[in-house]
């Protein structure tokens, strides 16, 4: 598999992962609390496909390593809005169990990308 291949592969990942969550907030009841996280994690969730984009333009290594930090930080935000809808819990575990496992999947895919990228600095 070529390097333009998984690019896209994750970018896909990435807009599969915000349009799951998406799913979630639709069914998050109408409180102030959920209303709140429902926001929140709307952006946060987005923001790492929106931003995945930018990467493929980084002016240098560090430019790279800072748009991906960028995006592990929106992973980590949306990450712990799940973990708070299901502690209320808002929802049932079932519904956002898949959701979390995907989450934490891209958490350890873009660590490992900076970490590599980082170790690359010249």
């Amino acid at each position: 598999m070529n390097t333009e291949s998984r690019t896209f592969d994750l970018e896909d990942r990435l807009i599969d992962f915000a349009l799951k969550v998406d799913e979630i907030v639709e069914k998050l009841p109408n409180t102030k609390l959920a209303n709140h996280l429902a926001s929140q994690v709307v952006r946060s969730s987005t923001a790492p496909a929106l931003n995945y984009g930018e990467t493929q333009s980084a002016e240098s290594q560090r430019d790279f390593i800072h748009k991906m930090q960028i995006i592990l930080k929106e992973l980590r935000e949306t990450r712990v809005t799940l973990k708070i809808i299901l502690r209320k819990p808002l929802l049932p575990c079932d519904s956002v169990d898949s959701v979390l496992k995907q989450n934490e999947e891209l958490i350890a895919i873009f660590a490992k990308s900076i970490k590599t990228a980082k170790s690359r600095l010249s």
